[in-house]
């Protein structure tokens, strides 16, 4: 008895690290409020909102694409925002979006890129690329 519970506990200790690596991979996404979202846009920030719901599929093939893209080292400084369509919908209307699967670029204030439904990795990274200073 005291055997199967160690191996149990060896299996569930030796998996954490993996655990911890994934989660340590994913892209981090804040959850869009005003305050922080008009603070990123004063100080200049390149931001990504990313509106998207649970329930699309479209949204769903996103965000490995836009988690690829925050990775990567000349994305270090990219604030991303979520934005969820069902639950903030003043939200959805403020940034003038019409459907989830809705990705917006900001260099500061200024809107370089908006892009509803695409899926394309290289449109997509395009898109990202438009937050950068001319």
């Amino acid at each position: 008895m005291h055997r199967r519970h160690f191996i149990t506990l060896a299996i569930a200790v030796s998996a954490v690290p993996w655990v911890s690596l994934s989660a340590a991979n994913a892209a981090e996404r804040d959850i869009f409020s005003t305050a922080s979202f008009e603070a990123a846009q004063q100080r200049g920030a390149r931001i990504l909102v990313d509106i998207s719901a649970s329930w699309c599929p479209t949204c769903k093939a996103q965000k490995p694409i836009v988690d690829k893209l925050a990775e990567q080292p000349s994305n270090k400084d990219l604030v991303i925002f979520a934005v969820d369509f069902d639950s903030q919908q003043s939200v959805v209307r403020q940034l003038r979006a019409q459907s989830q699967s809705t990705l917006i670029a900001f260099r500061g204030k200024a809107e370089t890129a908006r892009s509803v439904g695409d899926t394309d990795p290289d449109s997509i990274a395009a898109l990202v690329q438009s937050t950068l200073a001319k």
